[in-house]
C-alpha cells in the first residue's frame, strides 16, 4: 500500500535518495529542507517530488508539519560537529543538540496526533553508530546521537499501544559528504592552544579513518525504504548489519 511520508534533511545524501526511491515506488512523498533555495534546487532537479522548506528549529515550520495526514516520518535532518569535549565551544554543542535532538523531537510531537487519532504510523529516527559508541573528537555529535536512541526507545514503547511504530536507524560511515564535513569543522578552530592539543595526531587519525573508505549510501536509502514499507519493525536497524558486532564488541570493552 502506498503511504505519505514526510522526510526532513532531504536537501542531499540519505534524505534526497530515499525521496527518490520512495517516489519511485509510487509513494507521496514530502521531501523537506532547511531552506528555500535547498528546496528551489531539489525541486528543479525532481520536479515529481513535492518539496517545502522545514527548518525543523523553526516553530513557524514545525507548525506547518502539524497539519499534515502522514503514515511515516522520517526524521533525517541532523548537523554534525566534531572536536574534543574540553575544548569545543559551547555553542556548537547547544546547535547540535537544537537541531539533532529538539528540533527532531518537535516535529516528532507535532506529526504524531493525527497519527494517534487513526491509531496508525511510522516514525524512522536517523540515528548513528555514534548513537551506541563513542569515540575521540566525534564526542558533541555522539552525545546528540545517544539522545536520539533515548528518545526513539522511550517512545517505541510508549507509542506500541496506540498503533504508532517507532524505530531507529544506525548508519556508520557512508559516503554522502556529511562525515567529510563533520571530521573537518573542528579545525576551524581548534589550535595549539588546546587543552587537548597534545591528542593532535589521535584526532587526526579519528577523523581520517572515518573519511576514508566510506560505504555507498544506496545501502541506507534502500533499508529506509525497506522500513517505511515494512509491516514490523526492530528498535535498531544497524548499517551495515555486521557493524553491529562492532558495537558489541565494544561494549565488552568497556
Amino acid at each position: 500500500m502506498n503511504k505519505k511520508v514526510l522526510i526532513t534533511g532531504a536537501g542531499s545524501g540519505f534524505g534526497k535518495g530515499t525521496a527518490v526511491a520512495l517516489a519511485t515506488r509510487g509513494h507521496k512523498v514530502i521531501a523537506t529542507t532547511e531552506t528555500e533555495a535547498q528546496a528551489i534546487a531539489l525541486r528543479a532537479e525532481h520536479p515529481q517530488i513535492q518539496v517545502e522548506k522545514l527548518d525543523i528549529t523553526s516553530s513557524v515550520d514545525v507548525a506547518k508539519a502539524a497539519t499534515l495526514d502522514l503514515d511515516v516520518l522520517i526524521n533525517n535532518a541532523g548537523a554534525g560537529e566534531t572536536g574534543p569535549m574540553a575544548d569545543v565551544p559551547i555553542d556548537r554543542v547547544r546547535h547540535l543538540f537544537e537541531v539533532n535532538v529538539f528540533g527532531t523531537l518537535a516535529v516528532t510531537q507535532a506529526v504524531l496526533p493525527k497519527m494517534a487519532a487513526k491509531k496508525s504510523g511510522r516514525i524512522i529516527i536517523v540515528s548513528s553508530i555514534g548513537g551506541v559508541i563513542a569515540g575521540p573528537s566525534f564526542g558533541p555529535y555522539s552525545m546528540t546521537k545517544h539522545a536520539l536512541e533515548a528518545m526513539g526507545k522511550s517512545m517505541r514503547a510508549e507509542l506500541a499501544a496506540s498503533g504508532i511504530d517507532v524505530t531507529l536507524i544506525n548508519p556508520g560511515p557512508y559516503n554522502t559528504g556529511f562525515n567529510d564535513r563533520m571530521a573537518a569543522s573542528m579545525w576551524e578552530w581548534f589550535g595549539d592552544k588546546a587543552i587537548s592539543a597534545p591528542a593532535t595526531d589521535l584526532l587526526r587519525a579519528i577523523g581520517s579513518m572515518v573519511t576514508t573508505n566510506q560505504m555507498d549510501p544506496i545501502d541506507v536509502v534502500n533499508r529506509l525504504v525497506e522500513l517505511v514499507e515494512a509491516e514490523t519493525t526492530t528498535e535498531n536497524n544497524f548499517m551495515p548489519p555486521e557493524i553491529r558486532d562492532l558495537v558489541k564488541a565494544q561494549i565488552n570493552a568497556g
